[in-house]
């Protein structure tokens, strides 16, 4: 596991322990913290045989293409983040219960010098009349629709997206 504490935040001791790679511990005050896997969810919007991309403008990995997603809150359903985040980032409403559960992929997300590690749930959520006017142009620099067949993996931004395109790309194909 990767510190991401140099002091302990309960009693500020330096003498950090990091068991088994899955804890940090903290041996003077018996402080214990275990920095799980979170849980994010990506959304792989088809229209007619397209599907739609988005452009990153922040780190990790700005300017490559990522699907619509994101980190899921506190007291959330998956299917709940996912129309949340198509709200935030693309200004699009969408009925859940047309969302598909696809798969999930373990992947790993460095923000701000900390690793997370995440499991990423992807959804397919197929609608032919959706048309997107606005997006988060601090979030994203812009987006593209793209038939599946067309997608080069390299673009992709995360390793867990890619696999998902990947077997998509294999069952349709």
């Amino acid at each position: 596991m990767q510190p991401i504490f140099v002091y302990c935040p309960n009693c500020k001791s330096s003498h950090l322990e990091f068991p088994g790679g899955t804890k940090i511990v903290c041996p003077d005050c018996g402080f214990e913290y275990y920095h799980n896997t979170a849980g994010a969810v990506a959304v792989i919007i088809q229209k007619g045989e397209e599907i739609l991309l988005t452009v990153r403008n922040k780190e990790p990995q700005k300017g490559f293409l990522d699907l619509a997603g994101g980190f899921i809150d506190p007291d959330e359903s998956a299917e709940f983040a996912c129309a949340r985040e198509l709200e935030e980032e693309l200004g699009i409403s969408v009925d859940i219960s047309k969302l598909q559960y696809l798969n999930s992929n373990p992947n790993t997300y460095m923000y701000k010098g900390i690793l997370y590690n995440t499991i990423d749930l992807f959804f397919l959520y197929r609608d032919d009349n959706l048309y997107i006017k606005n997006f988060d142009s601090d979030e994203l620099k812009g987006f593209i629709w793209k038939k599946l067949s067309d997608i080069d993996l390299d673009d992709i931004a995360f390793e867990s997206q890619k696999k998902t395109l990947s077997l998509l790309l294999h069952k349709t194909g």
